[in-house]
């Protein structure tokens, strides 16, 4: 019947990711019964990283390792289930398994990220291949959950049906606000980075736009790791000089502290497919800075705080940073404020949208608005 939560939902991944296994939970806690099923509980370039497998408590955990394990569950999955798969291509186990719905007949949605166009004969390419795919798939499965501003505008001009795209967004677990000791009120603005020290991050970027601003009183702290990482530190010795502290690589769990202390976080990547450290500080109440190429750049506007810049231009950047420097450090309660509103980027508001995505599908009723769009928060 439309309108209940009856449906299973299986979920096909690569691996525990937080940015999804977190929606998983909240949606098994709604009353969907939820199966999640993953080729590996970590990669170990995101164990690197510092990212940690989430929890199963309320929702089913299972393994595929391989294409044959995978197509052994489809055969086991409910006529009534319903399956969100991991992209379109490349993604091992997980296109063994959205054949093997297909065969079946079984309902399935694909949920991505903004796809990177970088260079001219590469971009050419990417859009040929993902004109064919939605060729191919555009009749078969239910939609595309979008994730990234730009991402459903990109579908939709490679031949993907417009009332088969829905925006949508990686929604994180929510976690109790730190108890920190206030920072002394003669403290510099801090500006935070959090991310991989790699070309694509454009960190060099951020470091030549706060050289401009030197006659403001700042701090820049910075937590990652990679390979250019000698030569940033380099690059912000002779520019910024004592001004930043490079604190490497921290587990997840430390970040969320570091990021409620600090009064501005800036993403200013060349490409990012969502940019979940955006929805970090957000939801830890700080605001956020990002280019217009990640996809969190429609929640950081919506948001009305921090800003989006033209991607590579450092005077935008610069410009956006002079802003938050002139609107000073932020106030308990600006930060309360903050965090009360990102509660819309939160694994429930998720859950919630979620279901009320699969119920308007079965019933015909028109498409939810994205709760990050709304004016009452879906919790």
């Amino acid at each position: 019947m439309p309108g209940t939560l009856a449906d299973p939902v299986w979920f096909w991944q690569r691996i525990v990711s937080p940015h999804m296994a977190g929606l998983a939970e909240a949606l098994a806690r709604s009353g969907r019964p939820v199966t999640y099923v993953a080729e590996q509980p970590m990669s170990d370039s995101r164990a690197k990283q510092g990212w940690m497998p989430a929890k199963a408590e309320a929702m089913t955990l299972q393994f595929a390792p391989d294409a044959a394990a995978a197509v052994g569950l489809v055969a086991e999955a409910p006529e009534t289930s319903i399956h969100i798969c991991q992209g379109f291509r490349g993604n091992g186990i997980v296109s063994a398994a959205r054949t093997a719905l297909d065969q079946r007949g079984l309902r399935q949605w694909v949920v991505m990220e903004t796809i990177e166009e970088r260079g001219w004969a590469s971009s050419r390419l990417k859009r040929l291949e993902y004109a064919r795919l939605m060729r191919r798939w555009r009749h078969r499965i239910d939609g595309v959950l979008a994730i990234g501003h730009s991402t459903p505008a990109w579908l939709a001009a490679r031949g993907m049906l417009a009332d088969r795209i829905v925006p949508f967004a990686y929604f994180l677990p929510e976690k109790t606000a730190p108890t920190r000791p206030e920072r002394s009120k003669d403290a510099p603005f801090r500006v935070l980075f959090v991310g991989q020290f790699i070309e694509r991050k454009r960190i060099d970027l951020l470091i030549d736009a706060l050289a401009r601003l030197a006659g403001h009183p700042f701090e820049l702290l910075v937590v990652g790791a990679g390979p250019l990482e000698a030569e940033l530190q380099q690059r912000a010795k002779t520019r910024l000089g004592d001004r930043v502290t490079w604190l490497g690589q921290r587990p997840m769990h430390e970040i969320q502290a570091i990021m409620a202390e600090a009064d501005c976080l800036v993403l200013p990547s060349r490409h990012d497919g969502w940019g979940a450290v955006v929805s970090e500080a957000l939801m830890a109440g700080t605001p956020a800075i990002c280019s217009d190429r990640c996809g969190a750049a429609g929640v950081v506007e919506a948001s009305g705080e921090g800003g989006v810049f033209k991607v590579g231009d450092v005077e935008a950047l610069a410009d956006k940073l002079s802003m938050a420097l002139r609107s000073g450090r932020v106030t308990a309660e600006r930060r309360q404020s903050i965090r009360h509103w990102s509660r819309c980027l939160g694994a429930d508001a998720g859950a919630k949208f979620l279901n009320e995505i699969l119920v308007s599908n079965k019933s015909g009723e028109p498409r939810p608005v994205p709760p990050w769009h709304r004016d009452v928060i879906p919790i």
